[in-house]
């Protein structure tokens, strides 16, 4: 115990620690190289699963997944949706894989803003689910995430906004006319994140959501027809 103890007071994160991360109603494998998923996330899935329940069987593409929570839960909330997962990093891979063992989940290796990633699927996904790295490089964060969340999970570049660009245009190729994409973003970014998305003129009825202590943290936006 007394060990337990001094890893916990050296700012090593209680999920390392115990190698397991509880997120909505499943339980998640995490540990040195993957993100630690956040409980404000778990309004992100919210968002998503709202925006398909009148489907049987919706197809949905979790881009940067990480330690595959986002995925894990839409599988498992909604058993007859088909799910994609994307991730680059090679750490971060072999927990989603891990993650996804025993599930109908196909796990994707390569770049979320690779516009030949799933490039099969492309104008049939019916939903869009990110939470990419938004951070803007230089921005003080807490011990815990400077020195044991991957910063390629964590910095997105000088504004924060790098990966998100490259997400909303691979979200427009993927998605169907009426599908949604929603993602999760930087608190400063609510403003800049609608200008992106209404920039392309490829989404409408874009809309801003709070997270648990009422900061903008997640934009929706639905795709137009062409």
């Amino acid at each position: 115990m007394e060990t337990l103890l001094k890893r916990r007071a050296g700012h090593e994160p209680l999920q390392h620690i115990t190698g397991r991360a509880p997120f909505r109603y499943v339980e998640l494998a995490v540990g040195p190289g993957v993100f630690v998923p956040r409980p404000e996330t778990e309004m992100l899935v919210d968002l998503g699963l709202a925006a398909v329940a009148g489907l049987d069987a919706p197809v949905v593409v979790d881009l940067c997944s990480g330690s595959g929570a986002i995925a894990r839960s839409v599988a498992h909330e909604r058993s007859t949706a088909r799910v994609y997962a994307v991730e680059r990093d090679d750490a971060a891979l072999g927990w989603l894989r891990r993650n996804s063992e025993g599930t109908s989940i196909t796990v994707v290796p390569g770049d979320a803003t690779d516009p030949d990633i799933l490039c099969a699927v492309d104008g049939t996904v019916d939903l869009v689910l990110c939470n990419p790295p938004y951070v803007p490089d230089g921005t003080p964060v807490p011990p815990e995430v400077a020195a044991h969340d991957p910063a390629v999970a964590v910095f997105g570049g000088t504004d924060g906004l790098d990966v998100i660009r490259g997400i909303a245009a691979r979200a427009a190729g993927l998605l169907r006319a009426g599908g949604t994409l929603a993602l999760e973003h930087d608190e400063t970014h609510a403003a800049g994140v609608v200008d992106l998305l209404r920039a392309g003129c490829r989404f409408d009825r874009i809309v801003t959501h709070t997270d648990l202590v009422g900061r903008p943290r997640f934009a929706t936006a639905v795709r137009l027809g062409d």
